[in-house]
């Protein structure tokens, strides 16, 4: 037959067990009371906010999640503010032709005698702000990822041979020279438009960059085993500022010294965009002996 339990040992057992529960209860919820501040804060629009810090010295699935709660915030921070730094270069870049237009519809008001030159004018700014409008547009759905139409068989290097043909005709105006280079076929699935606009951009801020006289040289060369097809565009313009290579992707980026060249400053901005699309990239370099190379690399898909 049993005896009594004891009841000290029993009670002491319970305070125990009582005691490391409300421990490891504060030991886990304190991190995630941590973490939900984190996420208050973050949700109040303080971009700023970061959770691991507040985590001390832990190591375990709950300082991994405030870790990745700290990624997500550093990515969403730097998207907000390159949105809000390309709002504000989109309201300067529109409101310079809009102020042309303005003075031009003001100095008709003020002169009738200058409505032909002023209606030149306006005609020009129009279409400016026709193609900026356009490229921001084309801009914002490569951002988004959405390209509007499913990719379709192309052979890039017949597309690159009908870009160079309309370049070189325009270079002969500018006397200057564009050589083009390719053998062989690369067909790939792609967007073939967005390739075109990307290929174009290059090529033709190259004519733009080039002086008069000067040699644009455009080659395709097929690599890595028929895998991988490689463009090259060199001129002999200006160039950039070695800090620059990488900066002349961004939107409405300005070389020092370019005031003169006309553009939205949009172009290369899009070329990045759809190479990345592709799988593909883009790297500016300096050349020696002055100007710039651009090599566009893409991979083929079946």
């Amino acid at each position: 037959m049993l005896g009594p339990i004891p009841m000290v040992p029993l009670i002491s057992a319970t305070i125990a067990i009582f005691g490391i529960s409300l421990g490891l209860a504060w030991y886990l919820s304190r991190p995630l009371r941590h973490l939900s501040w984190a996420l208050g804060r973050f949700a109040d629009g303080m971009l700023d906010t970061r959770a691991a810090p507040l985590m001390g010295g832990r190591r375990d699935e709950i300082t991994d999640l405030a870790q990745d709660f700290d990624r997500m915030a550093e990515r969403i921070e730097l998207l907000t503010q390159v949105n809000r730094d390309l709002m504000h270069d989109i309201s300067h870049e529109l409101r310079s032709p809009l102020s042309r237009l303005q003075a031009a519809i003001g100095l008709i008001d003020q002169d009738p005698s200058q409505t032909a030159e002023m209606l030149q004018r306006i005609s020009y700014e129009s279409s400016r702000l026709d193609g900026l409008v356009e490229e921001l547009l084309t801009l914002h759905r490569l951002n988004a990822g959405s390209t509007g139409t499913p990719p379709q068989r192309v052979d890039v290097i017949e597309l690159l041979q009908a870009i160079a043909e309309d370049a070189e005709f325009e270079a002969r105006a500018a006397k200057q020279t564009l050589r083009f280079e390719a053998t062989g076929r690369f067909i790939t699935m792609a967007h073939g438009e967005l390739l075109y606009r990307a290929f174009e951009n290059v090529i033709r801020n190259a004519l733009k960059f080039s002086p008069p006289s000067g040699e644009i040289e455009v080659a395709a060369h097929i690599i890595n085993d028929g895998t991988c097809l490689a463009v090259e565009v060199h001129d002999r313009g200006p160039g950039v500022p070695p800090e620059m290579l990488n900066a002349i992707f961004d939107p409405f980026t300005r070389v020092p010294g370019s005031d003169p060249v006309t553009g939205s400053g949009l172009g290369l901005a899009i070329t990045r965009r759809a190479m990345v699309l592709h799988d593909g990239r883009i790297d500016a370099s300096l050349r020696d002996g002055g100007g710039l190379t651009m090599r566009l690399t893409l991979p083929k898909h079946d």
